[in-house]
């Protein structure tokens, strides 16, 4: 007797491709979270290498911050950024250029919009300024003394480094200012406290974004007053997205933008 060849059904067929789909629904999500957090833990290691290198700088510097900008009294002098005293201690561009950013290294003041990691403009230099601690207000770029380890209080609740919203690379026609973000320009505590005052904060890029009800129209501000921290992981415009911080006492955490709009969870203002 012959052999019979026989072949799937038409139903069989369908029914290996519906459970092919059922599996792929369950499956993606999972891979889809699983290379977000890979991305979120590749920027927290990347801050941390950096937090090593800025301690290096202030153990080179008598125990100062580099400034986050630092200016002369000849006003058509170019600032100098944080990268540019930082990197002789990190050896590596790469390490503060965020996955997911497209950014880039800010070499210079003129490239400054493409950092997407931020410093505190708290640490900033600025002689000229009429800036006072205990008194800054919306735009304050620094202070007229160089901020100092040793002024800090409380190191490990003091942040100075996060995740912030920068311009892609190549593209200057933006008021992203990426290098930093600015204490002094978010909501100020209910109670008064000087402290306790946020910068802007979102899982939206506050810069080109509107939409956050804590700050529904932040787009129409003047570059200066912008500067926000944002938390690009896991974004879902609730705030829930997180980024990375970096503390005055060396360590790193993420935070979501939610936690980070909780009056006294972080220092930002720290003079």
């Amino acid at each position: 007797m012959s052999g019979v060849n026989r072949a799937f059904t038409l139903i069989e067929l369908l029914v290996v491709i519906a459970i092919i789909a059922i599996l792929a629904a369950i499956l993606f999500p999972v891979f889809a979270q699983a290379k977000l957090a890979a991305k979120q833990t590749a920027a927290l290691s990347q801050m941390r290498q950096l937090s090593m290198g800025v301690m290096l700088y202030a153990g080179d510097h008598d125990d100062y911050f580099v400034p986050a900008s630092m200016r002369s009294e000849v006003t058509t002098d170019t600032p100098i950024i944080w990268t540019q005293g930082v990197l002789p201690y990190l050896k590596n561009r790469d390490l503060v250029i965020l996955p997911d950013s497209n950014g880039g290294f800010a070499e210079a003041w003129a490239s400054r919009h493409h950092q997407s990691v931020g410093y505190s403009d708290a640490t900033g230099y600025d002689p000229l300024t009429t800036a006072l601690p205990g008194s800054a207000g919306p735009g304050t770029e620094g202070f007229r003394s160089a901020a100092s380890f040793s002024g800090v209080e409380e190191a490990a609740r003091t942040g100075l480094f996060a995740s912030t919203a920068n311009a892609p690379r190549n593209t200057f026609t933006t008021k992203h200012r990426g290098y930093v973000f600015n204490p002094y320009n978010g909501l100020n505590s209910p109670d008064g406290d000087y402290l306790k005052g946020l910068p802007l904060i979102s899982d939206r890029d506050l810069v080109a974004e509107t939409g956050d009800p804590n700050y529904p129209s932040t787009p129409s501000l003047a570059a200066g007053r912008l500067k926000p921290i944002f938390a690009r992981y896991a974004a879902d415009k609730q705030n829930n997205g997180r980024t990375p911080v970096i503390f005055a006492d060396g360590h790193t955490k993420v935070y979501s933008a939610k936690a980070l709009n909780t009056f006294g969870t972080i220092i930002w203002r720290f003079r």
